[in-house]
């Protein structure tokens, strides 16, 4: 057994999850294999509120040798990263109001009859690392849209996960240190949270023996709320301490989301390489205007073309900018050296949307893409809509849990694991 595996087994035996820097003067005496192994494994889930026009994002065809649709072209050099999958949904009805099972194959409402809940993906993900990174998760996208702003993110409790908007609140957070001043107040603010916390949680607690069964679960919903603040509370103590790593670019000015997008993608990038979060999401939709492409009618007018052939193309537009993005995020990760390969080796990419079809309000075949994660690509991974060979979404996100590290054998309505979701 040589020093390298016994330093990593010592590491993850104490509950620390810190990983190095590749280090060139070691190459001589650690494979590159090992160096791999030695880099955590991250997450990134991005999310389209009104999907894509179908015909433009699905190939005709199955298999490796297929042709990109108009909508996805713009990633025809990354073709051997990513797979594009058809036939995948949580089977949900609901239209825009099931957008928000994206990341958890739950609707709201259905949450309290869930093992877990409405816990997405992310959330769950970060559930694995403890207190390894300053941020568990980073949550991006707008507060402003047709049904009140982001709705991504959800903890284990069913609390929506708020969202930093723009490119300059997230700079701030992840780059700008607290003077001691600062510091100071924010130690006593936690502590005076914690007393808070302390208190009311004694005082639910002396009721318990005098509720009927329906308040004690919602007792225990509230319980679960606390736990999850109180970890917060304790993590931010943590690091309140620790110097926030430096940015080496200047802080972003905001100017609107369809300017900003290239900007959000390059600081999350910046946050994963840094090692200050190794999971973050991103919404797509409230802020993203079609007046910045010259277009009339609002994005979501569009999304409902009607057939119309100008709000079709207007549309497809919009779409293309999109994955035009988020090519140029695959391309900025696969250009940043880490471990033994480079970050988007390390980094597993979801692309996608809760919402099949906008024109018709259908939330079946979702439009997905999974990239990198050291995972084998180069795929239209086509599965049947119904009966035998039928795969749920949450069948994938199981997977991707697996991969991350999570001791977990199923997530939302999750049958198995998905199948060829290989190395």
């Amino acid at each position: 057994m040589n020093s390298t595996f016994n330093r990593r087994f010592f590491l993850r035996s104490t509950g620390i999850s810190m990983a190095l820097p590749f280090l060139e003067s070691l190459t001589g005496r650690v494979s590159a294999k090992a160096a791999a192994a030695s880099s955590p494994m991250r997450m990134v889930c991005i999310g389209n509120l009104l999907g894509f026009y179908p015909p433009a994002f699905f190939p005709t065809k199955a298999g490796a040798d297929y042709e990109l649709p108009d909508s996805v072209q713009a990633l025809k050099p990354h073709q051997k990263d990513f797979t594009l999958y058809s036939g995948l949904d949580h089977g949900v009805k609901g239209g825009h109001f099931a957008m928000s099972s994206f990341l958890s194959g739950v609707r709201t409402a259905e949450a309290k009859g869930m093992p877990e809940g409405n816990i997405t993906l992310d959330q769950r993900a970060a559930e694995t690392l403890g207190g390894a990174t300053r941020f568990p998760t980073l949550a991006l996208g707008s507060e402003s849209g047709i049904h009140g702003g982001c709705l991504m993110s959800w903890t284990r409790s069913g609390t929506r996960v708020p969202p930093i908007s723009t490119p300059r609140e997230l700079f701030r957070k992840l780059f700008v240190s607290d003077g001691a001043a600062d510091i100071a107040a924010s130690l006593d603010r936690l502590d005076m949270k914690g007393s808070i916390l302390d208190a009311v949680q004694g005082d639910a607690k002396s009721l318990q023996r005098q509720l009927v069964q329906r308040d004690k679960e919602k007792l225990d919903e509230y319980f679960t709320s606390v736990r999850d603040v109180e970890k917060q509370i304790e993590l931010r103590r943590k690091w309140a301490h620790l110097p926030k790593p430096e940015a080496k670019i200047d802080e972003p000015n905001n100017k609107d989301f369809v300017s900003d997008l290239p900007v959000m993608y390059d600081l999350i990038a910046l946050a994963l390489q840094t090692d200050s979060t190794r999971i973050a999401t991103l919404e797509i939709g409230g802020d993203f205007e079609a007046a910045a492409f010259g277009l009339n009618g609002g994005y979501h007018g569009l999304s409902h073309h009607g057939q119309r052939e100008d709000a079709i193309k207007g549309l497809i537009k919009m779409e293309r900018y999109q994955v035009e993005q988020f090519a140029r995020f695959l391309e900025k990760l696969k250009s940043i050296q880490d471990g033994g390969g480079t970050l988007l080796d390390h980094s597993m990419v979801l692309f996608g949307s809760g919402m099949g079809n906008a024109n018709s309000h259908q939330n079946t075949n979702l439009p997905i893409i999974l990239a990198g994660g050291g995972i084998k690509h180069g795929e239209h991974k086509a599965y049947p809509a119904n009966g035998m060979g039928k795969q749920p979404l949450c069948n994938l996100y199981l997977s991707m849990l697996q991969r991350f590290g999570a001791e977990v054998d199923a997530f939302g309505t999750s049958t198995g694991t998905l199948p060829g979701l290989s190395a």
